[in-house]
């Protein structure tokens, strides 16, 4: 099955060949393959969907959400199991991004559509409370993104980095999400599994009527003439859901209150991308609809008097700049940054030049040219002030000048530059001030930070890396026990539970000190139990026939 995601045309160069429906290029050659990189996320999903998936699974029936006819044959409950076993593997990937004021700007843009799409009617009652509805980020320089079984939407940074206004990453997170509501993965699931069936009793009748006449040559065309129908039928379904996507996602966002031209001129962008990958030859090879033909339709859902363009706010192209530096961690790639303190290159508009001041001055914090950094950051105070920039703008400095003194070993200077949120309460704000406070010698900043990041823990505690951050906070205040429970709750928020189960483990003897914390010792005692039962649980999903000597160590 083939991945039912993306935003983009991509040619494919055979019908034979599978495709993967992504809007990535091929690999350099020169470039190392990740487990995320080249979108293989996605594809990771799609083959766990006909291999992984025990057929037990898939027989499940749930009661049928009104208007979705995949439910009886492919189950909200497997998709979701899905997702989660996909996400588990995801999650400790270095390429899994989790930085803070990104994923924060990329949630707030994705939680109104998830709204909409639930007064619209497109969210059912199954799958509102039962998928995740996540959306998270790959270090990837390829504009992609893409959709995953139970909820789970991925974002490339490189996407991020084109796109001009925040309405245009709305669209593209519309698309993705129309998948997952429209049951797309499932539909594909289905639809495949039928074009396969029809693909195999072609073969087999081709392959009988060539034996009868002894011809070899007539039983490689069956073989291979089945396989291109079959091909042919799975791209058909592919760009049918495509267009769907793209209808249901924009009834998505305008109803979220983002700018309807967003679509279409994504698209634009899109186009002007990929003009040498999209050169309109074989159209028909095509998982996805000719990006022309995608801007048409979303022209054509403006109207005449719809408006036609999209107005970027500072915010959004600080942001866009903050992932061109995050999406490339290689010296080279930053040091062509670093050269931005000039200006933007294109256009003199006051809102280009400060993102192009804040890349190359991340570029040089990144670098460790600190004395470039500072120059560069007061130009872009400058720019900021006399531009008048929006809040959002103002707290991105803010934070770019707490991790240009964190980054030079002056974590008081950074705790101070933070007093201009003192108002703020917010994941970053806690992540930048756990930061500084690791470095921070002064013992009450640590009890202060700690504390304040135990609290949001005990409401928040999938927070992989929240818990990262407070392990060795706890270390530091001499709160062994602490601290190793911290890092087992980060193993078991990233869906590494074995490696949960050894840290606890580790806890549980470490608390049998006579000095030990009994509170927290009670505590260690029972996630543990919790987490072993989850383990169980899942090698009784895994092997339903039985658990194997030693899966369950």
């Amino acid at each position: 099955m083939k991945q039912v995601n993306a935003i983009g045309p991509t040619a494919r160069r055979d019908a034979g060949r599978h495709d993967t429906g992504a809007v990535c290029p091929p690999a350099s050659r020169r470039e190392p393959v990740r487990p995320l990189r080249r979108c293989l996320a996605a594809l990771l999903g799609a083959a766990l969907l006909t291999q992984s998936v025990t057929p037990s699974a898939w027989a499940q029936v749930n009661l049928p959400a009104l208007g979705d006819s995949v439910s009886a044959e492919v189950s909200i409950s497997a998709e979701k199991k899905l997702g989660d076993q996909v996400m588990r593997q995801i999650r400790p990937d270095p390429d899994y991004l989790d930085d803070p004021l990104l994923l924060e700007y990329v949630q707030g843009t994705f939680s109104p559509l998830v709204q909409a799409a639930r007064k619209l009617g497109n969210i059912s009652d199954d799958t509102s409370d039962r998928f995740a509805w996540e959306v998270f980020l790959v270090r990837d320089k390829s504009v992609n993104a893409f959709a995953l079984p139970g909820g789970y939407i991925g974002v490339h940074l490189g996407l991020i980095s084109m796109t001009g206004a925040r309405d245009e990453l709305a669209s593209v997170l519309g698309h993705e999400l129309s998948h997952v509501t429209q049951r797309h993965i499932a539909r594909s699931y289905i639809g495949e599994s039928r074009n396969s069936l029809l693909a195999t009793a072609g073969m087999i009748l081709g392959i009988l009527a060539a034996a009868r006449s002894r011809s070899t040559d007539g039983v490689q065309a069956a073989v291979l003439g089945s396989q291109a129908a079959a091909a042919q039928a799975s791209l058909n379904f592919s760009r049918d859901m495509e267009r769907e996507a793209d209808r249901v996602g924009f009834q998505v966002m305008t109803q979220a209150g983002y700018a309807p031209a967003g679509m279409a001129s994504m698209f634009e962008r899109m186009e002007q991308a990929y003009h040498l990958m999209d050169s309109g030859s074989y159209p028909y090879l095509r998982s996805h609809p000719l990006t022309s033909e995608r801007i048409g339709e979303a022209r054509a859902r403006l109207g005449t008097n719809g408006e036609t363009r999209v107005v970027g706010t500072t915010e959004h192209a600080l942001m866009a700049a903050r992932s061109k530096v995050l999406m490339d961690q290689r010296a080279e790639a930053w040091r062509q940054l670093q050269g931005l303190d000039a200006g933007a290159r294109q256009g003199g508009a006051p809102m280009d030049q400060l993102a192009a001041r804040y890349a190359s001055a991340l570029a040089s914090i990144k670098l460790r040219d600190f004395s470039r950094a500072e120059t560069t950051l007061k130009t872009a105070d400058a720019i900021a002030g006399m531009l008048g920039a929006d809040a959002g703008a103002k707290r991105m400095m803010v934070y770019l000048h707490a991790e240009f003194e964190l980054a030079r070993g002056k974590p008081a200077a950074g705790m101070a530059a933070l007093e201009a949120l003192k108002d703020e309460r917010s994941r970053p704000l806690l992540m930048m001030k756990a930061e500084l406070a690791k470095a921070d010698e002064r013992p009450e900043v640590k009890r202060a930070v700690a504390d304040s990041l135990q609290t949001w823990l005990s409401l928040n505690g999938n927070d992989a890396l929240g818990w990262q951050e407070i392990a060795p906070l706890w270390q530091q205040l001499d709160q062994p026990l602490r601290s190793v429970r911290a890092q087992g709750e980060a193993r078991a928020a990233m869906g590494d539970i074995v490696g949960a189960i050894d840290r606890l483990r580790s806890a549980s003897r470490l608390s049998r000190g006579r000095d030990s914390d009994q509170i927290e010792a009670s505590v260690i005692d029972a996630r543990l139990r919790t987490l072993v039962y989850e383990r169980r649980q899942m090698l009784a999903e895994m092997y339903p026939r039985g658990v194997p000597p030693g899966a369950e160590q």
